[in-house]
């Protein structure tokens, strides 16, 4: 192992990488960022807001708690495996998966993850918002109308873009710091609302499906499992920094699924405490900031501003990836700008138009039912090449060439591809909402749509990659048994 790199390697500057490979002397990332930086950008409003997903679906204290932590272990072991995907191939997830679904085809893995970042970061802008105008109404008697939520509303998103645009080393250091402060703030929470907590269900009428068990089903998918799904396209923008000559597999393994973990259940737990000590039931902000001491305001106000910049910035720049992973003639600042725009469009329609609840609970089950197969190919063909990749042959679409031991078929994998159609089919028409119910409920009685999604396309994908050439030392498994030469 070689010594860690200095401050001075590591300084804050305006990111100069997009989905490129990224070169080794810039490779100054540690497991130990992953940790901070999954661990820090959580610690928000947006993050929080779920532990209050079970208690609006009328489940007791220790019911939502049970399955919040259920469905998030079950998630991490799923997904902290990606990580070491693109500490092998340095470069973001989705380009890596071209090495599975083709150099084209793994525009699915882009596509997939702008719409997860995007629907979070909306969700983070729009309760950050709603925590910095409760407070101030309260405090200074700021508008807590439609232009005292849209003016802050602007600024929060520009705050976030602003990070997003710096990139990878100010989102480190500033999760740092956002992870400190708010831990600090949820310790003097729970003297806060401790006075008035009640384990008792918030929500009149019993179940929002009509029995215990199908709700905590819900609640495992909605509020536990979609917390390690939602890393399941940007985890790898961070470990991407990391050097595999300095550091090992395990590490890396083990900082991102401690950082998911304790990034996901702090804050989450946090909420459904003060959900339920709030006693909210229809919404969670406004009757958290009702609910809150004076004394309590500030700190609360504090949370929502640099939360949901750190929270915000991490999503818009993953989603500043991905879109350049897509158009790849825009530069990262100009996708990061766009998709800044769209994200902050989705806030306005959260806040003027949708449901809360029900916008995100289908949101959030409906990405996971596709989500979960796309994982679980990228994973299955990374044990296949024994994390062993051609990081110039996945670069091709990137710098709109052709060619490579990736192109398969017009550079898609047909195969994966078809194995992922398959097993998101299946994971949709599995998935119970209070909007959407799928027809396969009426066998499984519950929402399992994640574990039929990931078998599904598990036994898809192996049948039908089972006579394809296995992977050689070089690349993944390729349905031709020799690569097309490369041209523009």
């Amino acid at each position: 192992m070689t010594e860690e790199p200095s401050s001075r390697d590591r300084g804050v500057g305006i990111e100069v990488h997009g989905v490129d490979t990224i070169p080794e002397p810039d490779r100054t990332g540690r497991p130990r960022d992953v940790i901070g930086i999954l661990f820090g950008s959580n610690m928000c409003l947006g993050v929080i807001i779920f532990g209050w997903l079970p208690a609006s679906f009328g489940l007791g204290f220790w019911a939502s708690v049970t399955s919040m932590i259920t469905g998030t272990l079950l998630g991490t072991v799923l997904v902290a495996p990606l990580a070491l995907v693109s500490f092998r191939t340095g470069t973001n997830l989705s380009t890596s998966s071209g090495g599975h679904f083709g150099v084209r085809g793994r525009l699915i893995g882009s596509v997939i993850g702008l719409l997860l970042s995007l629907g979070y970061g909306a969700l983070t802008l729009w309760t950050g918002g709603a925590a910095v105008v409760g407070p101030l109404h309260r405090l200074f008697g700021f508008p807590n109308g439609a232009w005292g939520y849209s003016l802050t509303y602007a600024v929060l998103s520009l705050l976030a873009v602003f990070t997003a645009i710096f990139g990878y080393q100010l989102l480190t250091v500033l999760s740092k710091w956002v992870a400190a402060g708010t831990t600090v703030l949820m310790i003097v929470g729970l003297f806060a609302y401790a006075g008035k907590f009640d384990p008792s269900p918030v929500v009149d009428g019993g179940h929002l499906l009509g029995d215990f068990w199908t709700t905590w089903s819900l609640s495992t998918v909605a509020a536990g499992l979609s917390g390690p799904m939602a890393f399941i396209t940007l985890l790898g923008d961070y470990s991407r920094y990391v050097s595999p000559n300095r550091y090992s597999p395990t590490r890396v393994f083990g900082a991102s699924a401690l950082g998911m973990i304790l990034g996901l259940l702090v804050p989450q737990l946090f909420g459904t405490f003060t959900a339920f000590a709030s006693r909210a039931a229809e919404d969670y902000v406004g009757p958290l900031v009702a609910a809150a001491p004076l004394w309590f305001l500030v700190p609360l106000l504090l949370s929502g501003v640099f939360g949901t910049i750190g929270n915000g910035g991490i999503l818009i720049y993953s989603m500043g990836l991905d879109l350049d992973a897509i158009v790849p003639n825009l530069s990262r600042i100009q996708s990061t700008t766009l998709v800044s725009a769209l994200a902050t469009v989705l806030v306005f329609l959260g806040y003027f138009v949708w449901d809360a609840q029900s916008a995100v609970t289908a949101f959030v089950l409906l990405l996971t039912a596709v989500g979960t197969p796309w994982a679980v190919i990228t994973l299955i063909g990374f044990a296949r090449c024994g994390g062993s990749y051609d990081t110039e042959a996945l670069q091709v679409f990137n710098r709109r060439s052709r060619g490579g031991i990736y192109w398969y078929t017009g550079g898609w994998n047909l195969r994966a591809t078809a194995a992922w159609a398959i097993g998101s089919t299946v994971g949709l028409l599995s998935v119970d909402t209070a909007l959407y119910t799928g027809p396969l409920i009426s066998i499984t009685h519950i929402d399992v749509s994640f574990l039929l999604a990931a078998a599904t396309t598990a036994v898809a994908y192996l049948s039908l990659t089972a006579t394809a050439t296995r992977p050689g030392p070089n690349g993944a498994d390729r349905e031709t048994s020799a690569p097309r030469t490369a041209g523009v």
